[in-house]
């Protein structure tokens, strides 16, 4: 599909139409932005601009972090900025990390803003679901709303307030593509200059190379391609509702051959309760837990009158698992770093969890021990495959685990 000029030309306030049209192209107006790549040049003005500005590394403070430093394309548009620390990034500053493991960016663009969605359980009562927003807690609304958040993050790029942002901006090599895209005014004004320029990341971030549909799975829904034999048992078992199950929340049409209608995502929260990782600086404080999107800013608001916000704590944003295989670590507070071991985590979290969790004292087993014991019980123990006791038997063997990562592996774009 095509994210093209029409699609970032709905951004732009009515009176700058009248360039984008005379420039709709990078292409077409090549001679006014040169030394530009071949895929440059399938670019509009304003996702071009939107390019220059995600991979600036001097809009970090100090200079050297850009947006591509964390959402690097080598690895689906994840990364760590060279973090020692594998779970997390490096912010601008020496020896200072985020919080949380960087999520990829590929596919962002079509979660749907937050908000509480209600649906008919299956006892007939009617519920209220979490579902979308951008980052892990799902507190920006867009793509726009994310891009301003980590410019003033002190924990990534540090910038000290917007002003900074857009005199650097001003200095920038690309001010005049600026102000050819949104007007000779346009970084006069430092709340509208910086709106804008987080409209033109949006722009760049909602291209083809963020959404490209190119695996062998999309192929293969096209019947371009066929899966092996392995790789078609995978895709079995994650689609079954009594072994992996994975397709309840990394969801499919099953029925459809459109990937657009296979984003392995439904956009929603839930609590697995992974294990604490000791690696993140914050983790060292015994008392310091992370309870995602139970403690989002103005959740409370967004809730349906009478919603135990409370039972939301340590939920977090279900990922796509588009290029999954790209995409280590894994989880919120990047805790796994190999694949097969995320899979079999799931399976086994609740049948063998003296292999995931610590033992306390008394020699017993503390699962969710990322958690407070006050909400413990918000983890998801219902659903296949955690339906399992101590001692029962996975959902899935050994072998059908390794088949389940062929599968995901066929998710990974060209």
């Amino acid at each position: 599909m095509s994210t093209g000029p029409s699609r970032s030309v709905s951004r732009l306030p009515a009176l700058l139409l009248a360039s984008l049209v005379a420039c709709a192209s990078v292409a077409a107006c090549s001679e006014r932005y040169p030394h530009l790549t071949d895929d440059e040049l399938a670019l509009t003005p304003v996702e071009l601009l939107g390019k220059r500005l995600f991979e600036d590394t001097a809009l970090s403070e100090p200079r050297g972090q850009a947006c591509a430093s964390c959402h690097d394309p080598k690895s689906a548009f994840t990364g760590t900025a060279g973090s020692r620390i594998g779970a997390i990034a490096l912010g601008s500053r020496p020896e200072t990390f985020g919080d949380r493991n960087v999520p990829t960016i590929r596919y962002a663009s079509f979660s749907p803003p937050f908000s509480f969605v209600r649906e008919k359980g299956d006892d007939g009562k009617i519920e209220f679901t979490p579902t979308g927003g951008q980052f892990w807690d799902g507190r920006a609304a867009s793509l726009a709303e994310q891009a301003r958040g980590p410019l003033l993050n002190p924990r990534e790029m540090n910038n000290p307030d917007r002003a900074s942002v857009v005199a650097k901006v001003r200095a920038s090599s690309y001010a005049g593509m600026f102000l050819d895209v949104y007007g000779s005014a346009s970084l006069d004004d430092v709340d509208t200059a910086y709106r804008l320029l987080s409209e033109a990341i949006a722009a760049f971030e909602e291209t083809d190379r963020f959404h490209p549909f190119s695996s062998k799975f999309d192929d293969y829904l096209r019947g371009e391609a066929e899966l092996t034999k392995l790789e078609a048992r995978g895709l079995e078992l994650f689609t079954d509702p009594e072994k992996g199950n994975c397709i309840s929340c990394h969801v499919g049409e099953k029925d459809s051959r459109d990937p657009e209608d296979w984003l392995f995502t439904d956009f929603t929260y839930d609590n697995l309760g992974l294990p604490r990782n000791a690696a993140i600086p914050d983790n060292a404080d015994r008392d310091h837990f992370d309870l995602g999107l139970c403690r989002r800013e103005g959740l409370a608001a967004k809730a349906p009158k009478g919603f135990d916000v409370e039972s939301l704590c340590g939920a977090f944003k279900v990922p796509t698992l588009r290029n999954i295989e790209l995409t280590a670590p894994y989880g919120h507070n990047g805790v796994f770093t190999e694949l097969r071991d995320v899979v079999r985590f799931y399976v086994t979290r609740d049948t063998h969890p003296e292999l995931w969790y610590p033992k306390s004292e008394e020699g017993e087993v503390s699962v969710f021990d990322d958690l407070p014991p006050q909400y413990r019980s918000n983890v998801n123990t219902s659903e296949v495959p955690y339906d399992r006791k101590p001692g029962e038997t996975p959902r899935l063997s050994d072998d059908e685990i390794d088949a389940v990562v062929v599968f995901l592996k066929t998710l990974t774009d060209r």
